[in-house]
C-alpha cells in the first residue's frame, strides 16, 4: 500500500503540471487556492489545519500567490494577532479559468466518475484514519 500510494501521489502531482502551468500554479499553489475559492476569507491557523501544511511551508505558498496578485494577507480587524487570507478580484476570477481541471484530470488520468468517487470516498477515510492515529 506505502509504494503504491507514494508513486500514485507522484504521478497525479506531475500529471497536474501541464494542465496548472496555464494557470502560472504549482499543485500546491492550485491547492491553496482550491481551499480559499471555497473558503475564503479564512484565517491563516484554518488554512493550515485545511491543507495539512505547517506555517512554514505554508507562509512562501501565501507570499508567491500574493506578488501574482491573487491573495492579499492582512490582520484581522476582530483580532490583530490573526491572518486574514482572502481572494483578490484576479483571484477570484482565476476559478472560472480553473473549473475545467477535474474534468481534464479524469481524462488525462482515465477515471470515469464513479472511479473518482469511490477513490475520494476511500482516500478520506484514509486521512481520517491517519489523523486519528497522530491524536
Amino acid at each position: 500500500m506505502c509504494f503504491a500510494l507514494s508513486v500514485a501521489s507522484r504521478g497525479v502531482v506531475a500529471a497536474y503540471r501541464p494542465v496548472l502551468e496555464p494557470l502560472g500554479l504549482t499543485h500546491p499553489q492550485y491547492l491553496v487556492m482550491l481551499a480559499l475559492w471555497q473558503h475564503a476569507p479564512l484565517s491563516g491557523r484554518e488554512l493550515s489545519r485545511l491543507l495539512r501544511l505547517d506555517p512554514g511551508t505554508l507562509s512562501p505558498l501565501l507570499k508567491r500567490l500574493e506578488a501574482q496578485g491573487l491573495l492579499t494577507r492582512g490582520r484581522r480587524a476582530d483580532d490583530e494577532r490573526a491572518l486574514s487570507i482572502e481572494l483578490t478580484p484576479a483571484g477570484a476570477g482565476l476559478r472560472r479559468e480553473a473549473e475545467s481541471i477535474p474534468g481534464r484530470m479524469m481524462a488525462r488520468l482515465g477515471l470515469t466518475h464513479d472511479e473518482l468517487v469511490v477513490l475520494h470516498r476511500t482516500m478520506t477515510k484514509l486521512i481520517v484514519a491517519a489523523d486519528a492515529e497522530g491524536d
